[in-house]
């Protein structure tokens, strides 16, 4: 499959932003409570003895895969930007990361026991959802979870030119309201169980929305 001309531009952006992200974005612990309690429900559902390891899509920097990790939880980190894989081999040396996209995951159908989204779909212009949340459901096995994370909207489409740091990106976000995410996973044969919506406040400047879901059997 040729790959989606938006992969481009958020590879190399954040091939450029890689060490002052790595050095801005906080740790897990940081994080307000809700944020902090949704990642630990998530690892209670995809810890051993659930089936496969769990894929934390759009690692960055290996922050969140390496908590998950200290969670209990069998997890490796994939991104696609080359220098942010560098980046969390190189601090979290215990811990496998590769290169990759969630457009054409390198997995077998079935495999993972879970998928963590945290903060890495925003970026994926809106009609190329379904290809992503279709790779979600391939991947996962029967009774696998779904964390999925990141800014929510009213279809806000944003364009910034500079970041972390301020560094030059070329990246897009686009904002879509909670219930679209929803209606997306549905479709992709994912059912969701949890919906959290926090709005906006100090250190927070947009809404977040965290989703939790699972492929039936």
């Amino acid at each position: 499959m040729t790959e989606p001309s938006h992969l481009a531009a958020v590879r190399e952006s954040y091939d450029t932003v890689a060490a002052d992200y790595a050095r801005l974005v906080k740790q897990p612990a940081e994080l307000d409570p809700v944020s902090r309690a949704m990642l630990a429900a998530f690892a209670e559902l995809v810890r051993p003895p659930h089936p496969g390891p769990v894929a934390d899509l759009g690692c960055g920097p290996g922050k969140v895969t390496a908590h998950l990790a200290a969670l209990g939880v069998l997890v490796f980190g994939v991104d696609v930007s080359p220098e942010m894989v560098r980046l969390a081999r190189a601090a979290y040396p215990d811990l496998r990361f590769t290169v990759g996209s969630m457009t054409a995951l390198e997995t077998g159908s079935g495999e993972l026991g879970g998928i963590l989204a945290y903060f890495s779909t925003h970026h994926t212009p809106p009609q190329w959802l379904p290809t992503v949340f279709a790779e979600f459901h391939r991947t996962l096995a029967p009774g696998g979870r779904l964390m999925l994370a990141g800014p929510v909207g009213s279809g806000e489409h944003l364009r910034p030119s500079h970041a972390y740091g301020d560094h030059p990106v070329s990246y897009e976000s686009y904002l879509l309201p909670p219930d679209r995410i929803a209606e997306l996973l549905h479709r992709a044969g994912l059912v969701v169980t949890t919906r959290v919506v926090q709005e906006p406040e100090e250190g927070i400047k947009r809404r977040t929305g965290t989703f939790l879901a699972y492929k039936p059997h």
